[in-house]
Formats: structure tokens, C-alpha cells, sequence
């Protein structure tokens, strides 16, 4: 074997050892993160070239944009600081830049600001064409939230808290 070609498949076990390390990652955020559920105003659920899905725009983003007052930033990162409620639904407490402290009944989400607009895990919701009537009445996003304050949106609950 030429070097050449082992640093090809030095390369490939590298890229591969890489994206196994991230999925492994999101799948024990899945199974080990905190439940959590964010009041959404959803916006238009159809995209021509994506096919269907739901704009996201998340309540407690307004909440966070109201603590910067007239010193808006442009850009930065932070964590929300939300009040856990039994049934899972969350209140916004503060603001903080990193994702400790938290009292028990607390949990941080991790926000980002980019360009003037705070954004929280995604902004949208990808689901089966013809679908967009199962997920009118959608009203809270569950997520599930590491204890470093990163996020997975798992699915879409309605004004009741039913799953969708």
C-alpha cells in the first residue's frame, strides 16, 4: 500500500469516526434529555422546493429579546433560564451566558442571536406532504434539553399538550 492511500482510508475512518460520535451525541440527548414544552406561533406550513412543513416562531425568543432593552447585540449566544412545570410547559425566568447555574425546577436553553433575532433550536418542522392539517392546531414544540442546554425538537403538541 502506497501512503498515499493510507491517508485516504485514514481520512475516512476519521469522517466516519466524526459523524458516528455526533449521532451517538443526539441519540443520548433523545433518551437522556430533559422533556420540555415551548409555546409556538406557527407561520406558514408550505414551502414549494422543501415541500411541507411549519415556520417556527418561538414565544420565549420574544421573552429573551426583551432583556437586551436598547443595546440590542447583532449577534451572541446565551442561555434561557425557564421555570419546568409538572405537565412540562415552561415560564421564562432570565437571561444568563452560560448554562449554570439553575435552581431544581429549572432548566437552561441554549439561544444564539443572529443577526438582530434570537433563534432556539430551529425554525421550522418538516412533515409528510398533506399532512398540514394534522399540525394546525400545533401550539407547544416538546423538546428534549441537555444539561448543557442543547436542544432536539422531537414533535409538535397541541393546546391540550397532546402529541400530534
Amino acid at each position: 500500500m502506497k501512503v498515499r492511500d493510507l491517508l485516504l482510508i485514514a481520512g475516512l475512518l476519521l469522517a466516519l469516526a466524526v459523524v458516528n460520535l455526533a449521532i451517538g451525541a443526539r441519540e443520548r440527548l433523545l433518551r437522556e434529555g430533559t422533556p420540555v414544552l415551548l409555546a409556538l406561533a406557527p407561520v406558514d406550513p408550505r414551502a414549494l422546493l422543501q415541500g411541507d412543513y411549519m415556520a417556527l416562531d418561538w414565544a420565549i425568543a420574544r421573552d429573551v429579546e426583551a432583556t437586551f432593552g436598547a443595546q440590542r447585540p447583532r449577534h451572541g449566544d446565551g442561555y434561557a433560564v425557564l421555570a419546568l412545570a409538572a405537565d412540562g410547559t415552561t415560564t421564562f425566568l432570565r437571561s444568563q451566558a452560560r448554562p449554570d447555574p439553575v435552581a431544581g425546577g429549572e432548566v437552561a436553553l441554549r439561544w444564539r442571536l443572529r443577526g438582530g433575532r434570537v433563534r432556539i433550536v430551529t425554525n421550522a418542522w418538516f412533515f409528510p406532504e398533506g399532512q398540514a392539517g394534522r399540525y394546525q392546531s400545533a401550539r407547544h414544540g416538546e423538546l428534549r434539553v441537555g444539561a448543557d442546554g442543547e436542544a432536539l425538537l422531537v414533535a409538535m403538541r397541541d393546546g391540550e399538550l397532546n402529541r400530534l
